[in-house]
């Protein structure tokens, strides 16, 4: 069987076959193919809606603990 009678046999996913090889092949000439959104990323902004998230977290911990603490006293 050649290529060209796999590639018209039909898939058990719904991966475009076509479309990865040429993200592939795009990605090994360092290129992007349609990874505009990677550039509208706010790195710095990301950061700080992690650290706020993570204090958020910890602060929710320490209040749990507190109650928790004065609930056993």
């Amino acid at each position: 069987m050649n290529n060209q009678q796999q590639n018209q046999q039909p898939q058990a996913s719904k991966t475009n076959a076509q479309k990865v090889r040429q993200q592939n092949a795009a990605s090994a000439q360092g290129q992007s193919y349609n990874t505009e959104f990677a550039s509208e990323t706010n790195a710095q902004e990301v950061r700080q809606q992690n650290q706020q998230s993570a204090a958020k977290k910890q602060q929710a911990t320490t209040n749990a603990t507190q109650q928790q603490n004065n609930a056993n006293s």
